[in-house]
């Protein structure tokens, strides 16, 4: 069984320079924090790649849908939103934490709480959407600004293409991406004539949830 504190169950550039109307504006201003700190930040070195069966566990996040099974008990098999507070709402258990949780661990949560009223519940737990795995790209530089899902491995080039791609003036030899760590900000470069070319073939690194793309005219 899970023991973390975690766990507790709770009852109860010059030519025309501006932003591309296509992206709202309160998710730009959300997202000028990073632009304005990745200016600052030091360019990092690209990160090593992940093999397959290596990966971190899959963490729940805020707006994911999950898919709740309780074999041989159907009133508690349901779809249900994150909400924004972290929690879901549980038949019998009101309100349990879900976000930061991985499936495997919000599973027995939920098994450990529901055995107060059922013997021996064979809990199920699936990610069903994965909306809170989002990136986001920014800058005139690129077609489109805006967030775009994560539901898949990334990479920059392929999330600029997903984007409308590079504008006539685009600085694609100065594409920046931000990346939050624990000491601060970390900032990558992607240069696409020198990736074209071979000559820095781990710069189109494999992009994670919370990333920003930024590409300047």
């Amino acid at each position: 069984m899970v023991s973390d504190e975690r766990f507790t169950l709770t009852r109860g550039g010059g030519r025309g320079r501006r932003w591309r109307r296509s992206a709202s504006i309160p998710l730009l201003l959300s997202l000028s924090f990073g632009f304005s700190l990745g200016c600052a930040s030091q360019v990092a070195t690209p990160p090593p790649e992940v093999a397959p069966g290596e990966r971190e566990p899959y963490v729940i996040g805020v707006m994911d849908v999950l898919a709740l099974a309780v074999w041989k008990n159907p009133e508690f098999s349901i779809a249900v939103s994150v909400r924004p507070d972290g929690k879901i709402s549980v038949p019998l258990l009101d309100d349990v934490q879900a976000e930061g949780l991985t499936p495997q661990e919000l599973k027995e949560v939920i098994t450990e709480a529901l055995s107060e009223f059922i013997s021996n519940p064979d809990v199920t737990v699936m990610v069903h959407e994965m909306n809170s795995r989002m990136i986001f790209l920014i800058g005139e530089g690129v077609a489109r600004n805006g967030a775009l899902g994560l539901h898949s491995e990334m990479r920059v080039l392929e999330a600029i293409a997903t984007m409308g791609g590079f504008t006539v003036w685009a600085k694609k030899n100065k594409v920046r991406i931000l990346r939050k760590s624990p000491t601060g900000v970390v900032q990558y470069v992607f240069d696409y004539g020198a990736y074209l070319a071979g000559k820095a073939p781990d710069s189109n690194i494999v992009l994670v949830p919370g990333d920003t793309i930024v590409v300047e005219n």
